[in-house]
């Protein structure tokens, strides 16, 4: 398969197929080609975000409906810490060496996160595929724009933000038997006003030998953030909202 070619057929803006094949390996390229082939979407148009692990793209499908395409990069440096959260869960206990095994696992996690998040009945985006570095999901915004973080764009009403964050907690904690373990204000989407939780790659499940510090971890980030807006909550106020709403 010639690569150029092959770029072109789902990057038809040449600025953006030079930027993304300055970024991306022939692999992840080939991995992307299988998802459009498969429908998953037709054309990837621009960036929305950008990070050390990966990027996330706006795509389109055949039928113009917008979907997020997230790639993991690789040749990420952050593979060893990816690792931590990878260790210890039972999902992913054949996970092969070096850093394209630890990148592919951990996009598979982000699937398998999702999928638990959304069976939940905690707002994310849906995961529609995957496959190796690159997964494709529902692409959450308004008039084909990505919605803001709640760092970008806090909240309004900060009483209704701070009870989607602690019922969304214990839909993880007791409904899906996770922890997000990287839970803050840049892993929120804010849609006019209703909220998204986003970035689950590294959630954990409860089985987890560190999932209770990375749950600790959650909540002060999140009893800081409200607290900054004016809300005060500490830690143990939030530990106690969460499990007030553990089913009976």
């Amino acid at each position: 398969m010639d690569e150029e070619l092959s770029l072109r057929k789902f990057v038809p803006e040449e600025e953006a197929r030079k930027t993304f094949a300055k970024v991306f390996d022939k692999s992840t390229i080939r991995a992307l080609h299988r998802l459009s082939t498969k429908h998953y979407f037709d054309v990837l148009e621009f960036v929305v975000s950008t990070g050390k692990e990966a990027h996330v793209f706006r795509a389109r499908d055949s039928s113009g409906n917008y979907r997020a395409v997230k790639v993991y990069k690789t040749g990420t440096s952050e593979f060893n810490s990816m690792a931590r959260y990878i260790e210890g869960d039972m999902r992913f206990s054949r996970v092969k060496s070096g850093k394209r095994g630890i990148v592919f696992a951990w996009t598979k996690k982000e699937f398998s996160n999702l999928t638990l998040i959304a069976n939940a009945g905690v707002n994310c985006p849906m995961p529609l595929a995957f496959f190796e570095n690159a997964l494709v999901m529902e692409f959450i915004g308004s008039n084909g724009e990505a919605s803001p973080t709640l760092k970008e764009r806090p909240p309004k009403d900060i009483g209704k933000a701070y009870d989607f964050v602690v019922d969304a907690l214990a839909r993880l904690l007791f409904g899906a038997g996770l922890v997000h373990a990287d839970l803050s204000e840049y892993n929120i989407l804010n849609r006019e006003e209703e909220l998204f939780i986003i970035d689950v790659g590294q959630a954990v499940l409860t089985s987890h030998p560190e999932a209770e510090s990375f749950f600790q971890r959650d909540l002060k980030n999140m009893a800081k953030f409200f607290s900054r807006l004016g809300l005060k909550k500490s830690e143990a106020e939030m530990m106690q909202d969460v499990r007030a709403r553990k089913p009976k």
